[in-house]
């Protein structure tokens, strides 16, 4: 079965063009459920440059999904089987304003779009630069 990665190394995912935000914020709970924005952001700013983005998207869907340790590889080797959206389509790029970088190992952090790490590592020309996706179409 054909594996499909959202991985990225050396990069820096910036905040998407049209991101409502200038100052990053924390995504919200609702209610009792977390939701995808949420999950993704307690797990990288818990454990920064820990997970690669593939184990962020699956922790997330796993966690969704009610998959238990003893599933996992299983469930994984299935979800990465077609491709994923990657990180330039969260809503913490997107959304909350948020970049992402990922280090030469593929392990990704989160940065605010008002921090001088975030400046520091745009104005970086050792660091590829990829733009979050767009919300709304031009």
């Amino acid at each position: 079965m054909k594996q499909h990665t959202t991985n990225y190394s050396n990069t820096l995912i910036e905040i998407a063009e049209d991101s409502p935000v200038e100052i990053a914020e924390i995504p919200a709970s609702k209610g009792d459920t977390k939701t995808v924005a949420r999950l993704q952001y307690e797990l990288l700013a818990k454990h920064p440059y820990q997970y690669t983005s593939d184990d962020v998207l699956f922790e997330v869907y796993a966690q969704r999904n009610d998959i238990t340790q003893a599933e996992y590889k299983a469930a994984r080797d299935v979800f990465f089987s077609k491709g994923q959206p990657c990180m330039r389509a969260s809503p913490l790029t997107k959304r909350y304003g948020f970049g992402v970088h990922a280090d030469q190992n593929g392990k990704i952090a989160l940065f605010g779009a008002e921090t001088g790490d975030y400046r520091r590592l745009l104005k970086d020309d050792n660091i590829k630069k990829v733009k979050a996706m767009r919300t709304s179409k031009k």
